[in-house]
């Protein structure tokens, strides 16, 4: 009975804004006409694809990702310069010196660039014409393949497989095209899932097994770690019953093991499955408001309004925001180190617990990233303050442009429901007004209230990367949760009853 947009993985990234326009298509979507028919695509399925064949392909689509993350690129060396987006690879699923190494970072920013023109009127779309959808699809995915192609060649030039005289124009080539392709295959994953091949989107498909394996791995990996105080396991986990059974003072043992510094500990294990709980229970908050058929009589339904209206949003344009000015900022430093203006934008060095990794330490960089630790927090309060004004601020303006962009502002949802014949119970006469009241509210202070859970994340020292990968995590998982409930549970698989 009604549209609405339950997160990033079912309409938003991958749906043509709801701007009418009394022209066909605008002047850019007829240009990129003649490319669209030579553009790889997924065909959408003739017919509904069953439950158990969408969690088959999404399944092999996890799986085709897993192994371009464990595929290292070829014509690299094993430590090959510093890493411009160590801060935030768990968020873009990608995987240093693979074939995952751009992740999803292009496919975000061609439908944020995309989303944008749409939202300026630049680019003219009618929901209506199919055409123009077909053409509005066709240019994203354009415009994804041309910021693949760009970011692999900014990596390759910037020096971080090694200085282009020393690896030879050929092998760079070479590395340019691998990392082109495993984009692309990147998209059509994306696209066969959206498609309706599979459940939700390859992004946010992505996105979370990226986080969960991350939280895994530094919860129980095996690797040793020299720190000074002796060998300890990274894994937070494997370290505390380690500590126990070779330290004689068990009190001192666990509090290395709830506290130590600079690796995963019992602390941040906590303090992440606390941010879960948080998450998951704030995502069930919601307005329901009673929608009328104006054409058969009792016909009900209901149209919710979620505190997390645009869901993932605010966080997944705000880290693709952040990604693009720290690569930017860190190939600039860089080559230009001694340049004012550069450093003003950013000052980077190496980290001194993961080789390779670069973190800012000064100029706007250092000041749009989260404090390390809760005493960086009140050591340095004007770091805080940008840091916490800068997500809160962000996460409300992105979320409020968000629903305008994708089709879900107040406006949008009372034309979906006038196609649909359906009114608002009790507002026949003016259900615009009680849209005005709720929507633009829910999506402004919910993305302040996702922006505050990320500002809790960071600062309670979660065990998964950033506060934004943990409140990512938490949603798409919540998302997926909800569809396997939607779609019939473990009834439409055969493998049981009906889930209440």
């Amino acid at each position: 009975t009604h549209t609405h947009p339950l997160f990033v993985n079912t309409t938003l990234l991958n749906s043509p804004p709801l701007f009418q326009s009394t022209m066909a298509s605008s002047k850019f979507l007829q240009m990129v006409k003649p490319f669209i028919g030579f553009l790889p695509t997924v065909s959408k399925p003739l017919q509904t694809v069953k439950f158990s064949d969408r969690v088959l392909w999404t399944a092999v689509a996890l799986f085709i990702y897993l192994v371009c993350c464990q595929i290292p690129v070829f014509g690299i060396g094993a430590a090959s310069g510093s890493d411009p987006l160590y801060w935030l690879r768990v968020i873009l699923a990608s995987n240093k010196g693979t074939l995952m190494e751009l992740g999803i970072s292009p496919i975000v920013t061609a439908s944020m660039v995309m989303q944008l023109l749409a939202a300026a009127k630049i680019i003219q779309v009618d929901e209506n014409d199919k055409e123009d959808k077909m053409l509005f699809d066709g240019a994203q995915k354009l415009v994804g393949l041309g910021m693949t192609l760009i970011e692999a060649f900014a990596y390759v030039m910037s020096g971080m497989y090694g200085n282009v005289s020393e690896i030879g124009i050929v092998m760079a080539l070479l590395i340019v095209l691998q990392l082109f392709v495993a984009g692309m295959i990147c998209l059509l994953l994306d696209e066969m899932l959206q498609n309706g091949y599979g459940l939700g989107s390859g992004i946010s498909l992505f996105i979370a097994t990226n986080i969960c394996e991350t939280i895994l791995w530094k919860s129980f990996s095996p690797t040793t770690v020299n720190t000074g105080r002796g060998t300890e396991y990274e894994g937070a986990v494997i370290a505390l019953f380690h500590l126990l059974l070779t330290r004689s003072d068990k009190v001192r043992a666990l509090q290395e093991a709830f506290y130590r510094p600079n690796l995963p500990n019992i602390t941040n294990l906590l303090a992440t499955a606390l941010i879960f709980v948080i998450v998951i229970y704030f995502s069930r908050f919601r307005i329901e408001l009673p929608v009328v058929s104006n054409k058969q009589r009792g016909a009900t339904g209901k149209y919710p309004i979620k505190l997390f209206y645009t869901s993932n949003m605010p966080i997944i344009l705000q880290t693709a925001l952040v990604s693009n000015f720290f690569m930017i900022s860190q190939l600039l430093f860089r080559r230009f180190g001694s340049n004012i203006i550069v450093n003003m934008l950013g000052k980077w060095a190496s980290h001194e617990y993961s080789p390779g990794a670069s973190i800012p330490i000064g100029g706007l960089a250092y000041y749009i990233s989260p404090p390390g630790s809760i005493s960086d927090l009140f050591s340095d309060p004007i770091h805080s303050i940008t840091y916490i004004s800068f997500v809160l601020f962000t996460c409300a303006f992105f979320s409020k442009l968000w629903i305008h962009v994708s089709g879900a502002s107040s406006k949008d949802v009372m034309r979906q429901l006038a196609s649909q014949d359906m009114s608002i119970k009790g507002y026949v006469r003016d259900p615009q007004r009680v849209l005005d009241t709720y929507i633009p509210t829910a999506a402004a202070f919910g993305g302040m209230c996702i922006g505050g859970l990320t500002l809790m994340a960071d600062f309670l020292g979660t065990i998964g990367g950033s506060g934004t990968s943990i409140l990512l995590a938490c949603n798409i998982i919540s998302e997926y949760y909800e569809i396997f409930l939607r779609e019939g549970g473990m009834s439409s698989l055969g493998l049981g009853g009906p889930m209440e």
